[in-house]
């Protein structure tokens, strides 16, 4: 059951984890890249194309590894060639990029998925599974690193959105899995320091998601604590485990096989990005 995936895409995240992801198999296998700089994907070991519709004609599937603004530009354009998307979180830069593409997708009928790679994780499902036993009423959950500081994988929306934007859905997902859909936000604090964020769920619970991407030295993993009448439930980023990328390849196989139906799909993706901009208006209007 494997499928051919176009990349797109060719900076570093490209480099050392999607380009390599795809190659490997048994799911799926990489045709080629296009890349705003070709000679970017020169050492990947596929075709560089031109042209990004040479890719699409090379693929069922799209990949993407770009910035959010050009993946809701591009997405849009693959989804209108019946390719199905591999995509990254967040969906796109703003709220109405992230409508254009899950409303492209859904006019299209093409199956689609999002990289929310903690939910690919079997240590987080099976900590999904515990938490519906506990009676959740409530819970929080930490992303604190200092990527922004300085790395390999700054790049510049990350650098002018922070950590809202990038780890942000992330944490939300994770929140609204344990403890049932979002019905609102409050944040408070700074897109490129610290935000916090007040989540109401449906049925009653109440979580806090506190992000930074900037601070420096040590600091515990990411993590994830549900608090119920009859238990306490916690998943942390260090037992993600190494099969993440394999499982959320096998599905993605299945789900273009099957033409669709993936609860991570772009719809979901769409739900997140509303959070985050409600999240991100209040906070510039403080």
């Amino acid at each position: 059951m494997t499928i051919s995936v176009g990349l797109v895409g060719a900076g570093p995240w490209a480099e050392k984890v999607h380009a390599p992801m795809l190659s490997a198999g048994p799911h799926t296998r990489l045709t080629g890249v296009w890349a705003r700089r070709p000679g970017a994907a020169a050492g990947f070991g596929v075709p560089v194309f031109e042209r990004i519709e040479e890719l699409f004609d090379s693929c069922e599937a799209v990949a993407f590894a770009v910035p959010p603004a050009v993946q809701a530009e591009l997405g849009v354009r693959a989804a209108k060639e019946g390719k199905a998307l591999l995509l990254e979180k967040p969906l796109a830069a703003d709220l109405e990029g992230a409508r254009r593409l899950a409303d492209a997708v859904a006019e299209a009928g093409v199956p689609s998925q999002m990289v929310l790679t903690w939910r690919y994780s079997p240590a987080t499902r099976a900590f999904l599974a515990r938490v519906s036993a506990i009676e959740p009423f409530g819970g929080r959950a930490a992303h604190i690193s200092g990527a922004l500081l300085g790395s390999g994988f700054t790049s510049p929306w990350r650098l002018e959105r922070g950590a809202i934007l990038d780890v942000g859905p992330h944490m939300i997902d994770m929140l609204d899995a344990a403890l049932g859909r979002v019905t609102a936000v409050r944040a408070h604090g700074n897109t490129r320091g610290w935000v916090g964020l007040l989540l109401e769920h449906e049925g009653g619970a109440v979580s806090e998601a506190s992000l930074c991407m900037s601070v420096p030295g040590d600091k515990p993993p990411a993590a994830v604590e549900v608090y119920g009448k009859l238990g306490t439930e916690a998943m942390d980023g260090d037992r993600l485990g190494p099969d993440v990328f394999s499982v959320m390849l096998a599905e993605f196989a299945e789900t273009v096989h099957g033409g669709g139906g993936h609860p991570l799909d772009a719809a979901h993706g769409l739900r997140l990005q509303e959070i985050i901009s409600a999240a991100e208006e209040q906070l510039t209007r403080a």
